[in-house]
C-alpha cells in the first residue's frame, strides 16, 4: 500500500491548519509515496521559495533509510560520518533534522513521509503528526 493522492491532500490542509491555529511561520508540506516520489506539496503565502527543498530532504531521507529525521539527527550527532556517506549516496538531499516523518498505515507498514519545513524542527513536527492523524494514520516521528 502507498499514500493515495486524497490523503496526501488531508495531510497537508489540516497540516496547515494546525501551524495556523499555533500561530506557526509560514510552513511547507510534502508527502512522499513508499518509493519517494511527490504524491504532494503546498507552500503558504509568506514562506521562502527554498522550503521545496528542505521538506523533501527531512522526507526523502525518512523514506529512504526508513527512520525518521529527528532519529537521522541523533545518529548525526554520534556518526557524523554515516550521514555524511550516506548524504553523498543520496545526492546530498538528506536534510536530518526533526520534520521528516514516516507515513505508517494501521498495521505498522510505511506507506511513505511527509516533510514540513518553516517553523522551529520542533513545531514542524508538531504540526506534521496533527495533519497524518488527522487522516487516520500513525506518524512515526
Amino acid at each position: 500500500m502507498t499514500i493515495s493522492l486524497n490523503k496526501a491532500r488531508t495531510i497537508i490542509r489540516k497540516t496547515l491548519a494546525k501551524g495556523r491555529e499555533m500561530e506557526f511561520k509560514p510552513l511547507s508540506v510534502v508527502v512522499l509515496d513508499a518509493g519517494g516520489h511527490v504524491q504532494a506539496f503546498e507552500r503558504e503565502d509568506g514562506a521562502s521559495p527554498g522550503r521545496f527543498g528542505i521538506a523533501h530532504g527531512k522526507a526523502h531521507g525518512a523514506i529512504m533509510l526508513g527512520i525518521p529525521s529527528s532519529a537521522q539527527m541523533a545518529r548525526a550527532e554520534t556518526q557524523a560520518y554515516f550521514i555524511n556517506a550516506v548524504n553523498g549516496v543520496y545526492d546530498g538531499k538528506l536534510v536530518p533534522v526533526p520534520g521528516g516523518i514516516l507515513l505508517r498505515d494501521k498495521k505498522g507498514a510505511v506507506i511513505g513521509a511527509v516533510g514540513v519545513t518553516g517553523d522551529t524542527s520542533e513545531n514542524d513536527v508538531i504540526a506534521g503528526v496533527a495533519g497524518i492523524e488527522a487522516a487516520g494514520l500513525i506518524g512515526d516521528a
